[in-house]
């Protein structure tokens, strides 16, 4: 479902077509104010065009840490997953090689049980 929300920025009126909540869209038009207010009070040429652009370009910037940052999460993670796997494979190595071990251990105690009951006849 899609919301017609009015946003405005810098005096600015904008309306936008969104599936997100129109409170939702409107705290982003009031945090991208926000940001372009302190660009344009800190420096006396700075236009809220270049303001708006100079926003941009260092959400970009974050946007991009981001994604490299969850790219290397995905990396790590499979490496931990494949490492798991592994993990997992070799314990159920040990536990069929421990329950040869305790068959044969069985085997080996009855074979001797049987051997005492022969030579006590």
């Amino acid at each position: 479902m899609t919301n017609k929300v009015k946003i405005s920025v810098c005096g600015k009126e904008f309306t936008l077509q969104t599936s997100q909540p129109a409170s939702y869209v409107m705290g982003l038009a009031r945090n991208l104010e926000t940001k372009i207010l302190e660009i344009t009070s800190s420096s006396t040429s700075a236009t809220q065009f270049t303001a708006a652009i100079m926003v941009a370009l260092t959400m970009m910037d974050d946007l991009n840490a981001v994604n490299q940052q969850i790219d290397q999460l995905r990396t790590q993670s499979k490496a931990y997953v494949d490492e798991a796997g592994k993990t997992r494979l070799e314990r159920d190595a040990v536990l069929a090689e421990n329950q040869l071990l305790r068959d044969r251990l069985s085997a080996l105690e009855k074979e001797v049980k049987n051997s005492k009951a022969g030579s006590a006849l």
